[in-house]
């Protein structure tokens, strides 16, 4: 089996059965040391139980598993002491406040940072005598990830960290990833809002009915939909009556009902554009108008699954 340094994680063959319900149906997939990597799916798909496996909280059917080259069934304590946890929703007693909360559990851990860099970093540090039952959900989850920092971790798990947050937590919480993204730590995330992927995941992984049904980067798999991008143009007067030539790398082309626009998809839409642009000038034509449609992860999800992320 590989070790952690070729691998952060490695999955052969994850298996997990709730009675006789498959919910895990014999996946693979790496995490590379450094990388930020999604896991997407909707309800039901499978991710939880996955991700509380490689946490070593769910124990699995079948199936080879490292995480920081430990075995989360069987190497549990040491693998805890070297990842961080950040929940969906972490609730803690009402009373306890933002410093005990650090302190108490920097105790679980046999190595760990000073807290109060962290909870400046994550402008918390004006709360620190705050009790928990007074912080707001944005506050409340910032704690959370300033929790799992508090022993420096390798590797961190994020669980939906910025739903039911509005947008400007969200964008903070955000761009902490980045930073942390930038310190090479190892991240895997599940999130339920696709522009979070596409703008922090090195790879993603969709999965659907307990199985990994594609995986790379965000641009790869755009790239791979059978939605291809569309170069949409807008000229100054209306086409003549012609029939329209094909362009190298289009797939089809539409023009409006007006004759004053042309839609063209196409597999290599940079190529296409030039030669488009190009035979619109011979027929003594200008453009007004140009727009190029990439298809978004939004749309390699649906094609995929048939469904969207946050159904």
């Amino acid at each position: 089996m590989p070790t952690n340094n070729e691998f952060a994680i490695y999955v052969r063959g994850l298996r997990k059965s709730y009675g006789n319900f498959e919910a895990v149906k014999g996946i693979d997939f790496e995490v590379r040391p450094g990388e930020v990597f999604g896991l997407l799916g909707p309800n039901g798909a499978g991710k939880t139980s996955t991700v509380e496996i490689l946490e070593g909280l769910r124990p699995r059917s079948a199936g080879d598993v490292t995480v920081l080259d430990f075995d989360p069934a069987r190497q549990k304590k040491q693998l805890k002491d070297r990842i961080g946890v950040c929940l969906q929703a972490t609730n803690l007693p009402d009373k306890i406040t933002v410093k005990e909360a650090m302190t108490l559990f920097a105790a679980f851990y046999s190595r760990t940072v000073d807290g109060d860099p962290i909870l400046k970093r994550l402008q918390l540090w004006e709360k620190k005598d705050a009790g928990y039952a007074t912080l707001s959900g944005g506050q409340k989850q910032r704690l959370a990830l300033a929790l799992a920092l508090i022993n420096d971790p390798q590797m961190l798990f994020l669980d939906e960290p910025t739903t039911g947050l509005d947008p400007q937590v969200r964008l903070e919480i955000r761009d902490l990833v980045e930073e942390l993204r930038a310190e090479k730590r190892t991240i895997l995330m599940t999130t339920h809002y696709i522009e979070e992927a596409e703008r922090l995941c090195d790879r993603v992984a969709i999965i659907d009915a307990g199985q990994i049904i594609a995986i790379g980067s965000p641009r790869e798999l755009q790239e791979k939909s059978a939605n291809q991008s569309a170069i949409e143009i807008k000229l100054n007067r209306p086409l003549k009556d012609i029939a329209l030539p094909e362009w190298p790398e289009s797939i089809r082309s539409i023009v409006s009902d007006d004759r004053q626009g042309i839609t063209v998809y196409s597999k290599r839409p940079a190529r296409t554009l030039v030669e488009l642009v190009k035979w619109i000038d011979g027929q003594g034509l200008e453009l007004e108008d140009v727009h190029l449609n990439r298809p978004t992860l939004e749309d390699v999800f649906i094609e995929l699954t048939g469904k969207k992320l946050r159904d």
